[in-house]
């Protein structure tokens, strides 16, 4: 039977049997490109404007320590929204967010983080430095990539290989 265990913030990984290729780390320049974020005290308004803008899913909300306090999604304000009243709109982000937040680390192995994206169908992690502070944040199509580009990159190897062979 294999064993799952927790770490970090729930993020769920695999035993270390499991064949492993590629940290987070490597997949930084992309995932630092994802973040946006929005300290706990700012207004749901604020947020709001930034998840109107392009392709935005997912603000992380920075505590004053520069640590990951939560997430706010559409979601989260849509749901806010439909039950405001007067001043109960312009609450702070820290009143509306997900604060249980399933995240990484730079050190997590991609293929670890893609189960677990799996698994709990989050089509984005927080990917957090050794002291909890935001660096960005993963998108499954871009981890889905890179575990796709890792295949290829396998099966040119072996097909590389079995040709050098020829036949003796």
């Amino acid at each position: 039977m294999k064993e799952r265990y927790e770490r970090g913030r729930g993020c769920v990984l695999l035993p270390a049997e499991t064949e492993k290729s590629m940290l987070i780390e490597r997949m930084m320049p992309i995932v630092q490109r994802r973040l946006v974020s929005i300290q706990e005290d700012a207004s749901l308004m604020a947020a709001a404007k930034l998840l109107a803008e392009g392709h935005i899913n997912i603000v992380v909300i920075v505590a004053s320590g520069g640590t990951m306090s939560g997430v706010l999604t559409k979601t989260d304000i849509v749901r806010q929204m439909g039950s405001c009243r007067g001043s109960s709109c312009t609450v702070p982000v820290s009143s509306v967010m997900t604060r249980d937040v399933t995240s990484c680390f730079t050190t997590d192995w991609l293929q670890d983080v893609w189960t677990s994206m799996t698994a709990t169908g989050l089509l984005q992690f927080p990917v957090l430095g050794s002291r909890g502070e935001p660096l960005g944040v993963l998108y499954a199509r871009d981890a889905l990539q890179a575990l796709l580009g890792e295949v290829r990159d396998e099966e040119q190897l072996l097909k590389d290989y079995v040709m050098s062979m020829g036949y003796r």
